[in-house]
């Protein structure tokens, strides 16, 4: 539930594209496990999720918060999806919301669920000749993991513990923390 802003920037080079030079872009948002075992039962798993909170969304726009998007979109039967459209050109912020955490696709052991993480993914279209958005234009994906308030608190202290206890040299195979999180692009 807590609203995570993601900047929309163009990142076409000098003279690259200048068909969508003046026209809006369409961006479609995902939450999707990260985990190849799980994406193979994909769907059974977001069946069982809305089985089991009824009327819920995963994904969800802040809209009050949200900068330069035009006409956000929740698909009523994807409820791990959001589209809008936007202009390259303006300041675009989408400030999103997830509703579910990493724990719920966990087996239940006793105590101490790991939680699975998830990715956001972002799919950017342009306008083909008949005005539909399906000319592929780019991809970008997060990891992401979703817990509790009091839950995240624990897991950022006990990160640290275990970075804490690491030798220098463990040290250097991960990656600092950054107060942003560039996405990565997606082939």
């Amino acid at each position: 539930g807590q609203s995570y802003e993601i900047r929309m920037l163009d990142n076409r080079k000098l003279g690259e594209l200048p068909e969508i030079n003046g026209k809006l872009v369409k961006s479609i948002f995902r939450v999707v496990f990260h985990d190849r075992r799980l994406q193979y039962t994909e769907h059974q798993q977001l069946e069982g999720w809305r089985w089991n909170r009824p009327g819920d969304r995963i994904l969800d726009i802040d809209i009050p918060m949200s900068v330069g998007i035009i006409d956000p979109r929740a698909n009523p039967t994807q409820l791990n999806t959001v589209e809008f459209l936007w202009d390259p050109t303006k300041r675009t912020s989408v400030f999103i919301q997830v509703h579910c955490i990493s724990t719920e696709f966990t087996l239940r052991k006793h105590g101490g669920e790991k939680g699975v993480p998830f990715r956001v993914q972002i799919d950017t279209f342009k306008e083909n000749e008949s005005g539909e958005y399906t000319e592929h234009l780019h991809s970008a994906s997060c990891q992401i993991k979703v817990f509790k308030p009091k839950g995240a608190d624990r897991k950022q202290k006990t990160d640290r513990e275990k970075m804490e206890k690491r030798t220098p040299h463990e040290k250097e195979k991960y990656q600092p923390s950054y107060e942003t999180t560039i996405l990565t692009e997606v082939s």
